[in-house]
């Protein structure tokens, strides 16, 4: 059974939400009311007592207006995403819902398929990010893409390259990038091999197998560092070579994110050696 305090300080944040339910508890992109609070009250626990995920700077995103979070992917599974997604549920006053651009493939299985359009999580394409953007959302974005995912055990502090595309839709739009570095995901998912035949057999890029095989993440503290806003100015016509320079300072300072992260983490440990 779920803890009832949690469960009600959890459906009270979602009641919070500044979105625009109507009578049913539908919003104009179909998110529903009651399957956020369902999710929340599962990511939610799974935030605070498995993962015991510590975040930092949530200050610096905005408390209303189109945003985009735009982070490291760590970890061969989800786990970085729904951590993220929570974090803005819970961390920040009033609360945000913030809505991912996801993978074609979970479109593919019926139950996903539903609880991620019912909770915001949209297939990444152009026209859907940018609609939500003008509609004054919060977009979570992993340029790195599905080859972040795929990072090894030893590649999981590593960037992989960035697409372009956020760069461009933040121009168009007009919206700050809020840098952010998730650490722990590769710690929690310790992939040492993708199954890539495998995968396309189950319809996915590639299956993540783990010294235990199987990618069931383990019970590592995670932590999210959120960076200040970056805001470039321009149209999202320039030229490739100005666009990759913004694509740059973006992915600079997400690495300067997860070297910050990194020392913390090396001082909590060495702090917990040093204690009697």
């Amino acid at each position: 059974m779920p803890d009832v305090a949690l469960t009600d300080s959890l459906d009270a944040r979602v009641d919070r939400l500044e979105l625009p339910f109507n009578e049913f508890g539908v919003d104009p992109y179909g998110i529903s009311k009651s399957h956020v609070k369902h999710a929340l009250r599962v990511f939610g626990a799974i935030y605070r007592y498995y993962f015991r995920v510590r975040c930092y700077g949530a200050e610096n995103i905005p408390p209303r207006g189109r945003a985009m979070l735009v982070g490291n992917h760590s970890g061969g599974v989800a786990v970085d995403g729904a951590m993220v997604l929570t974090s803005t549920m819970l961390e920040m006053d009033p609360p945000r819902l913030a809505q991912g651009m996801v993978e074609r493939f979970l479109h593919n299985f019926p139950v996903s398929s539903l609880w991620a359009s019912r909770t915001g999580q949209f297939i990444g394409l152009p026209e859907h990010a940018k609609r939500l953007l003008e509609d004054d959302r919060l977009l979570m974005i992993f340029p790195e893409g599905a080859r972040g995912t795929a990072k090894l055990y030893n590649e999981r502090y590593s960037l992989v390259d960035f697409g372009t595309g956020f760069v461009r839709l933040a121009l168009q739009t007009r919206s700050p990038i809020i840098p952010f570095a998730f650490l722990g995901g590769g710690s929690a998912v310790p992939t040492v091999f993708n199954a890539y035949t495998l995968g396309k057999l189950l319809g996915v890029p590639y299956v993540p197998l783990t010294p235990y095989l199987l990618p069931l993440p383990m019970p590592v503290q995670l932590d999210i560092h959120y960076g200040e806003p970056l805001v470039f100015h321009g149209t999202g016509d320039e030229e490739d070579h100005v666009i990759e320079g913004y694509v740059e300072k973006v992915k600079q300072r997400i690495a300067g994110l997860i070297e910050q992260g990194r020392a913390q983490r090396h001082s909590r440990r060495l702090g917990r050696k040093l204690l009697p």
